[in-house]
């Protein structure tokens, strides 16, 4: 499947994944999307590692073309922690593996607060699923192959979503994700709602359900 074609196959998924407040996208990474960034975004990225550049270039273009849909625009930096920085009056979530990014932006009268994450379409190897895999989750609803997959990626997406209403760190077993009634509540009481496909990539969306 080219670029385009797995693109256009991925964003057909993620369409269902929210309500139209929420503007979803995803690009292909392409050999010199480092280019891409904005004066401001290369100074606020700090990995010197080129492919980390390239796929940051990729996420914050595909950020600033859903803003651009809402009449906004704006560089988007990181803050001291590493978190995207969004403009005023909207929350969104970015992420990438190693070929696709994805992106989530809302106004935040929609929603308090979006996460995302992107995987393979593949089982989670063994040994991250022990570290992420906790007595309080729930791996139902999910085709077995990719639940841990899934869940792996839930908390990833839930992680983005609460740390700027909380400003907490968390770990794997700080978060409790129940796939069957897909929602996420961390170990302080943040509850999010998630959607999520699994083809042709693992895509997980959380939302905060209040600020």
């Amino acid at each position: 499947m080219n670029g385009g074609a797995a693109e256009a196959a991925l964003l057909t998924e993620m369409k269902r994944l929210a309500p139209p407040t929420v503007r979803l996208g995803c690009r292909m990474i392409g050999p010199n999307d480092e280019a891409l960034l904005l004066p401001d975004e290369v100074a606020a990225i700090t990995s010197r590692q080129p492919a980390a550049r390239r796929a940051s270039g990729t996420a914050r273009s595909l950020v600033r073309c859903l803003l651009a849909l809402e009449d906004a625009e704006a560089p988007i930096g990181r803050s001291p922690a590493g978190a995207p920085l969004w403009p005023r009056g909207f929350v969104g979530s970015l992420a990438h593996d190693a070929e696709m990014a994805v992106a989530a932006i809302a106004r935040s009268v929609h929603v308090p607060s979006l996460g995302i994450d992107v995987e393979p379409a593949e089982p989670l190897p063994d040994d991250i699923a022990a570290l992420v895999l906790t007595s309080g989750d729930v791996l139902s609803g999910v085709e077995a192959r990719f639940a841990t997959r899934v869940l792996y990626s839930a908390k990833e997406a839930a992680y983005k979503a609460a740390y700027p209403l909380d400003g907490e760190v968390l770990g794997y077993e700080h978060i409790n994700v129940d796939l069957a009634r897909r929602e996420a509540v961390t170990a302080g009481g943040r509850r999010m709602r998630l959607s999520f496909c699994t083809l042709p990539r693992v895509v997980v969306l959380a939302a905060a359900v209040n600020g």
